[in-house]
């Protein structure tokens, strides 16, 4: 089946797109999971054991063209995205609304900027300046490293590259600024942790 975005370019999925990234990686990615599929994991283990409740958010898909090989089956050919999508993920968490977007990159160094759309951007701001809690999951899958960075210090990173500034995040930047994500068995990805710090920093300013 073909997906389109709006402006009519082909769609690649996640999972397709970083297969071949996330069997190369070592330790806890030599099991082939995606970022997206360790996410989802995590938030299974997090709502069951009644500490949040994440979900991955729905894309709106319009289908044009049907196939019907069969009286009782239908092919879906071609479709489109109805709208240009916002985060991969929302939810709630002691009480506070959480938004945030996950991320990938082979680069050794940095994490290109060019990985957000301007969209996803404004939607993070909007959702922080309500009092919500957002954020980025940034993987460097060479490195089998997870950074969490928080909105703020991602908006930062973001308006500097349209003042001059490098159009990329370094690692080195990220080990100061951002929250290093070590793997667990379960969750896979305990990046509640890092968010329950940011809560607990934002308590003491």
């Amino acid at each position: 089946m073909t997906i389109n975005y709006p402006n009519g370019r082909p769609f690649q999925t996640f999972t397709t797109k970083h297969r071949a990234q996330s069997h190369s990686t070592a330790g806890h990615g030599d099991r082939g999971m995606s970022l997206e599929a360790e996410i989802n994991q995590s938030n299974q283990f997090y709502q069951a054991q009644q500490i949040a409740v994440v979900h991955k958010k729905p894309t709106p898909i319009q289908i044009v063209n049907v196939d019907y090989p069969k009286r009782s089956a239908a092919v879906i050919k071609e479709a489109y995205f109805k709208q240009a999508s916002t985060t991969d993920y929302n939810g709630i968490y002691a009480g506070y609304y959480l938004d945030f977007d996950a991320k990938e990159t082979t680069n050794l160094q940095s994490f290109p900027l060019a990985n957000f759309h301007p969209h996803q951007i404004h939607h993070m701001q909007s959702c922080a300046d309500l009092g919500g809690i957002c954020f980025a999951l940034i993987r460097f899958v060479r490195k089998n490293e997870i950074y969490l960075l928080n909105g703020p210090d991602l908006f930062r990173f973001w308006e500097r590259q349209f003042n001059g500034g490098r159009k990329s995040i370094t690692r080195t930047e990220l080990a100061t600024s951002a929250y290093l994500i070590k793997p667990k068995i379960n969750p896979l990805i305990p990046y509640l942790d890092a968010v329950q710090a940011i809560i607990d920093k934002n308590k003491g300013e």
